[in-house]
């Protein structure tokens, strides 16, 4: 079976848990005798056989971020000639997909790892390029063969964003983890190189600065921290100019009352960010949207428990009580996923880091049952399997 795969995001240019779930897969399938997969991403010439880079057109490289977009989708569809199924995932290369689909008539895969209707803050980034992105994944998703969710409530907000999708077109097939990759990695001498002492104890937050991460929140928790609590932010790739002076702002203020705080602004190597999270005594993760959160099977992998926001696919990942703790929330139904009382969830963040900090005993048993998780759950083997079921079942019906 012949699988394109239609990403912008592929390594070496991954930042997000889409751009591991594409390179993921993508090693998965290869190790398969049963499928021919070509990865098709935005960018540079890849060495990787089988992957080819696209660079948007040169007569539109001073267009609008959107316009770029679609002129890079439209570079890659002619070669989808060939294959058997198309695969794309985010908007970024959905509407190569849909075309693909439509001009060598075989059937679309999408695969939902966020949705635009939920992501209403965009439109700070994006300008009316959103309601481009908007337009172009509505297309994509109401035309496409199947969706695939990567969480039970992935699956939810699908079918609640987009009610005409027959839900019998809509699978779950949950995000994976290499439990080789991301595994336990002691590495003081590094963790003190990045500014962090391993020494003591620390909770450690991955992730870009953006809305739906919560990190704004999270900061105004910290406050009710004790002074003396180490929090390591490896926090950049700030979404725009206005979220990114706004965490400088609460960073600075949480600074001038608290001894141990941690910026960490670049791009962390997976080997560093594996040091973190292996010397943390708890990782956390504040999002108000998450679809799954690979961040925190990354964090489970490397034995950390974790503290995360009891919403979207998380509660699929991290079991209360078990592998960490999961922080109530009340939402508003607008789209944004902002808590309905801030204050009120940054209070109840704060209690249950401090409850995390307060027994390591009982964070590191949490640890290793989060290892224990990710290895018996998540693999990518089993991921690529039920992927590949989803394509049959496509190719059959």
């Amino acid at each position: 079976m012949r699988v394109d795969i239609l990403s912008r995001e592929y390594p070496p240019e991954v930042y997000g848990g889409a751009g591991v779930h594409v390179a993921e897969l993508a090693a998965a399938f290869r190790a398969r005798d049963d499928v021919d997969l070509r990865v098709r991403c935005f960018g540079d010439s890849r060495d990787e056989e089988g992957t080819t880079g696209y660079l948007t057109p040169v007569e539109l490289a001073d267009a609008s971020a959107a316009i770029r977009t679609l002129a890079t989708d439209l570079t890659m569809i002619d070669d989808c000639a060939g294959a058997d199924v198309v695969h794309s995932h985010t908007w970024y290369a959905n509407h190569a997909g849909h075309l693909g689909s439509l001009l060598h008539g075989v059937p679309h895969v999408v695969t939902a790892h966020s949705l635009e209707p939920l992501r209403p803050w965009k439109a700070e980034q994006l300008g009316g390029g959103y309601a481009i992105s908007s337009w172009v994944e509505r297309q994509a998703y109401e035309n496409a063969a199947r969706v695939i969710a990567v969480s039970d409530a992935m699956r939810a907000d699908v079918l609640r964003c987009y009610p005409s999708i027959d839900p019998d077109a809509v699978a779950v097939v949950r995000n994976g983890i290499d439990t080789d990759d991301w595994a336990p990695h002691p590495d003081r001498a590094r963790v003190r190189a990045l500014g962090a002492d391993p020494d003591l104890p620390s909770i450690v937050y991955v992730g870009r600065v953006t809305r739906q991460k919560g990190l704004p929140h999270l900061l105004r928790a910290a406050r009710l921290l004790p002074r003396d609590t180490q929090l390591v932010l490896c926090a950049g790739a700030a979404d725009t100019r206005e979220v990114e002076r706004e965490v400088e702002a609460l960073v600075a203020e949480l600074r001038a009352t608290h001894d141990r705080i941690v910026w960490i602004p670049q791009l962390l190597a997976r080997h560093d960010v594996v040091a973190m999270l292996s010397a943390a005594t708890v990782f956390v993760c504040p999002s108000v949207y998450e679809p799954l959160g690979i961040v925190n099977l990354e964090a489970m992998a490397c034995e950390t428990a974790v503290v995360a926001t009891a919403t979207g696919g998380i509660p699929e990942v991290v079991a209360d009580g078990e592998t960490g703790w999961l922080v109530p929330i009340e939402q508003l139904d607008d789209g944004t996923g902002a808590p309905v009382d801030p204050t009120a969830f940054e209070r109840d963040l704060a209690a249950v880091l401090a409850d995390a900090l307060s027994d390591p005993e009982r964070a590191t048993a949490y640890g290793k049952a989060g290892r224990r998780r990710a290895y018996e759950l998540f693999s990518w083997e089993a991921v690529a399997e039920q992927t590949l079921d989803v394509y049959r079942g496509v190719l059959s019906a």
